[in-house]
């Protein structure tokens, strides 16, 4: 019993607490003063206060500060998509998939003219011109038509599973141990708390280790998890669409939040570089320019910063919209605020 519930910790000698121990849950987070680990706590509260919601905030693989309640299970909106890539790596691993370029109308869809070349990375990148006008890598389009394609093909016809069991089936991320349980709604997107969408985001943030195994090859992470979507790539024309499969959306139209994705989009993450819209700054100019964001609807995000080992999973919280370069944006003014805890004395 006392090894189910101790900490899994392992020395990991990346970034600039190379000497730091590095911890994964077992059934619960521990916890550390904030201090403890190099961060201001005033600096801390003044984030999580500003934010509002529910959070918490991750270092070295401890709980350093949490705030609402962490039990409450809620949607994460389009948050989940990068679990859906990560599932598509899972897939390819197993020999499931042949590759991020493999059609998904070889998965038995009745696809037409153009859309038969839809790869995953196509669907992953928002690149697939399904329910669009232009063929498959043409242009960019935030399309939650095209997600139903991405995971209906997934769970059901590569997996052919259900999304709770196909996640958390011990050779994936059952591992992950999640505390409060994951639940998928008709949708599929992912109910679950704040600190277990935390976990996700330390395993993405430990490029597929969790403890002492390699749930995930790291070369999918080194290979994928990096900004995929070119950075010149236009605009998807505005024109009246239909969904040829009747899949239905994932919560949105198949254009529709934002025209920010070229240059800062890849395999459903969202990064921290220059791109078409703006080229001479950062996504976020006060964030580090490893940050990595997953962004829902309703404030419903998480913030992954490498370097400096820390995840944020953060629930119904003041994010303000995807502005990307802008320094007033209330996005980059939250990861500033951030940035002060963890680098005390910062302007």
């Amino acid at each position: 019993m006392i090894a189910a519930i101790a900490p899994l910790i392992v020395a990991l000698l990346v970034g600039p607490d190379a000497d730091a121990e590095v911890v994964f849950p077992g059934e619960g987070w521990e916890h550390r003063d904030p201090a403890e680990l190099g961060l201001d706590p005033e600096a801390l509260d003044r984030f999580a206060e500003e934010l509002g919601g529910r959070g918490c905030v991750v270092r070295n693989g401890y709980v350093v500060k949490q705030w609402g309640d962490q039990s409450e299970r809620s949607d994460w909106y389009s948050s989940v998509k990068p679990l859906f890539s990560t599932l598509l790596f899972f897939a390819i691993e197993e020999g499931r998939v042949s590759g991020v370029d493999q059609p998904v109308a070889e998965f038995g869809w009745d696809l037409q003219g153009n859309d038969r070349a839809i790869t995953f990375r196509h669907l992953a990148d928002m690149t697939s011109g399904y329910a669009r006008p232009e063929p498959p890598g043409a242009a960019w389009a935030y399309n939650d038509f095209a997600i139903q394609l991405y995971q209906q093909t997934l769970f059901d016809r590569v997996f052919r599973g259900e999304p709770g069991e196909v996640v958390c089936d011990p050779a994936r991320l059952g591992p992950l141990g999640f505390q409060d349980g994951l639940e998928f709604n008709g949708r599929r997107r992912l109910i679950a708390s704040v600190r277990d969408f935390a976990r996700l985001d330390w395993f993405w943030l430990n490029r597929g280790r969790w403890g002492d195994r390699q749930l995930l090859p790291s070369r999918f992470f080194d290979d994928f998890m990096t900004p995929d979507v070119p950075a010149d790539l236009p605009q998807t024309a505005k024109a009246e669409t239909e969904d040829p499969l009747g899949l239905g959306t994932f919560g949105g139209g198949s254009d529709h939040f934002t025209e920010f994705g070229p240059g800062i989009y890849g395999f459903n993450w969202w990064f921290n570089a220059s791109g078409r819209t703006h080229p001479g700054t950062r996504t976020w100019p006060d964030a580090p320019p490893d940050a990595v964001m997953t962004i829902g609807f309703g404030g419903n995000c998480s913030v992954i910063l490498p370097g400096d080992r820390i995840v944020v999973a953060s629930a119904r919280g003041d994010w303000g919209r995807l502005e990307a370069g802008q320094a007033e944006s209330t996005m980059n003014r939250r990861l500033s605020s951030l940035m002060r805890a963890i680098e005390p004395g910062r302007d």
